[in-house]
């Protein structure tokens, strides 16, 4: 793991940049970058399967479909985690079906069930932005604004919230957005 910026908010909360591999984190829970009917085959979730176990796929199944836009909680098999918080974001249309404001209810809904659970801490990758196509940036930019607003608008168990990425551009793009978001 390599901290790549931190963003320091009131009350001791913070938000952490980091390149590394999600699957490998500590935090309390993590979140997953899902569709609907939670198969997870490739990408993030694929990865968080294969690493995890296949006990984090039968209880997706038996959860069945999650709308665009929510969240369902797994227990997070041999991961280092205790969770994993699946995040149903949007697919990139083009930018015209209201994907920045499904994008936007997946990541506050994710946080809303780590802090259902009482969860200290989490992390997320980029959601929707592999294989769904949306925009690095701009998605980097409503999870980093969503983040921030959730920890500074109301009280939460939630002290620390890091997004995570494997790739040095996804990683890069979080850390300039946070930079500049920081500079606001």
């Amino acid at each position: 793991m390599n901290i790549l910026e931190t963003w320091d908010l009131p009350g001791g909360k913070v938000i952490e940049i980091v390149r590394g591999d999600l699957t490998a984190e500590t935090t309390d829970a993590i979140v997953n970058a899902a569709n609907e009917h939670l198969r997870h085959g490739g990408g993030v979730a694929g990865a968080i399967v294969r690493k995890g176990g296949r006990e984090i796929q039968a209880e997706s199944d038996a959860i069945g479909h999650v709308p665009t836009g929510s969240a369902a909680v797994t227990g997070a098999g041999s991961l280092p985690a205790r969770y994993v918080i699946h995040a149903v974001g949007p697919v990139w249309r083009g930018g015209g079906h209201d994907e920045e404001t499904l994008l936007e209810s997946a990541v506050r809904s994710a946080l809303e069930k780590a802090a259902e659970l009482g969860l200290a801490s989490v992390a997320l990758p980029a959601v929707s932005s592999g294989i769904f196509g949306f925009p690095r940036e701009r998605c980097a930019e409503i999870i980093l604004r969503t983040v921030h607003a959730y920890l500074t608008g109301r009280e939460s168990s939630l002290r620390i919230v890091r997004c995570t990425n494997i790739d040095d551009e996804t990683a890069g793009t979080f850390r300039d957005v946070c930079r500049r978001l920081q500079a606001e």
